[in-house]
């Protein structure tokens, strides 16, 4: 596997990651077979493994898992999503970050993270606090290099800044969500990664398991029976899937591998996260690691889906407040002036 430098961290990673999401509770938690497939995957050249603290208990099984082999690993996991029912357990406050930070380095058995990032955005929170704070756990060593996950391009040009002008640790790696069927972070976010010589590292290249070709027209499955995610019902999302399908049958790929080689064929991707539950589906899923895509079908992939433009849209992806809400465009009416 050929590796790749996570933007400008000096740290080289493989063009596929482990995400560890369904290595819990709610998706395998047979530990033997996480311990094999952690194995499998190292031994394939991966070497980027990506958990939560709100991944339920997947840091401890990850850290089961990489016994042993800590060295070889690039290890990240995530703050700032919701822990529990206490309101300061989320979210990018120094008083938050401290704790989860050492949570999480106890449940995976390590004293260090190589990479910590905050989950989501967090608009309550000057993101000064929370830079400071991650700043203070580079220093210290319990963290290497700090990154965000699904931030607006205004807000990494934001974030960039103050660490500049503050003398603060700097995002170093962004994780968004990018697709065959959402590609909007070509327009901004990609660019200002690549700007700023961060590492982009992408999460659910086959869209919540839509682009494996097991959600079909008129056809029920196991992803399409589930009420979680409305994408995954939306008609024009589905529309697209039955027109990459006969795209990649031509060219001799499944779905799924079309899905992953053009996601880290562009040049502003670090790696692509693969959320195996299986043996058998990690083993596909490595497979995919040597496609490469012609000038031809990516053109042709470009005519179903536009660079810089998606079909619907992920319900895990963070949500800007609209401009279009009535408290940011108007003011309450208390306050109106008399006519």
């Amino acid at each position: 596997m050929k590796y790749r430098p996570l933007g400008r961290t000096g740290i080289q990673v493989s063009p596929f990651a482990l995400g560890a999401m369904m290595f819990s509770s709610f998706g395998n938690s047979d530990q033997a077979e996480v311990d094999r497939m952690m194995a499998r995957a190292l031994d394939a050249g991966i070497n980027l493994v990506d958990t939560a603290d709100a991944y339920g208990d997947s840091e401890e099984m990850v850290g089961h898992a990489i016994k042993g082999r800590r060295d070889d690993i690039v290890l990240a996991s995530k703050f700032a999503r919701p822990i529990g029912d206490d309101p300061n357990h989320q979210g990018g406050s120094r008083r938050w970050i401290m704790t989860a930070v050492e949570n999480s380095l106890r449940r995976l058995g390590t004293d260090h993270l190589d990479l910590y990032q905050m989950h989501r955005p967090d608009p309550a929170t000057d993101i000064e606090e929370t830079l400071s704070a991650l700043t203070d756990l580079v220093r210290s060593g319990k963290v290497r290099a700090i990154g965000s996950s699904d931030m607006p391009a205004s807000e990494i040009v934001e974030a960039q800044w103050t660490a500049e002008r503050r003398g603060l640790e700097r995002f170093r790696v962004e994780q968004p969500h990018y697709s065959l069927l959402d590609r909007a972070v070509e327009r901004e976010v990609l660019p200002m990664a690549q700007k700023y010589g961060m590492g982009t590292v992408i999460w659910s290249p086959l869209a919540s398991g839509m682009l494996t070709g097991r959600v079909r027209r008129g056809q029920e499955s196991d992803l399409r029976r589930t009420r979680m995610f409305a994408a995954l019902r939306d008609e024009r999302r589905i529309d697209a899937v039955e027109r990459f399908i006969p795209l990649a049958e031509e060219a001799g790929l499944s779905l799924t591998h079309l899905a992953l080689a053009f996601v880290i064929a562009h040049p502003g991707v670090t790696a692509a996260l693969i959320g195996p539950r299986t043996m058998d589906q990690l083993d596909d899923l490595l497979a995919a690691a040597e496609v490469q895509l012609s000038d031809d079908l990516l053109d042709r992939i470009d005519a179903i889906v536009p660079p810089g433009t998606g079909v619907g849209r992920m319900d895990q992806e963070y949500n800007t407040p609209p401009i279009v809400t009535s408290a940011l465009r108007r003011r309450p009416d208390g306050e109106r002036s008399a006519a």
